[in-house]
């Protein structure tokens, strides 16, 4: 599949904007940023051996300390989503399957900043 950096970052945006009114206040000190690929300490982190080339798709990742976690005091940088152009476009073979999986990898990470563990994500 096909899509530009630049309509993958507006797709990425647009999951972003469609998130309702009550969860978008809440992102706080956290930037939702497209990569191309995940790094080797990436894969690893979740547990996927980079060497493998058989592995799994990793789309996104959440890097930070989630909102539950942090208290009056926080302070750091801002927290990363980094959503995956790569993996994605090569597991969809339409549109609207990228469309949808941006969405959910979106979704998916940022119930991760909003302190909800692996299990109790939809997707």
């Amino acid at each position: 599949m096909r899509v530009s950096r630049d309509e993958f970052e507006a797709l990425v945006e647009k999951a972003v904007a469609g998130l309702p009114e009550e969860f978008r206040r809440l992102l706080d000190n956290v930037a939702v940023m497209v990569e191309e690929e995940p790094s080797a300490e990436d894969l690893e982190e979740v547990g996927i051996d980079p060497a493998d080339p058989e592995r799994d798709e990793l789309f996104g990742l959440y890097h930070g300390v989630p909102l539950p976690d942090r208290d009056s005091s926080y302070s750091a940088l801002p927290d990363r989503i980094l959503i995956y152009r790569g993996p994605i476009l090569r597991c969809c073979e339409s549109r609207r399957e990228v469309l949808r999986e941006v969405r959910d990898t979106v979704l998916h990470e940022l119930g991760h900043y909003y302190g909800l563990e692996e299990d109790e994500l939809p997707f």
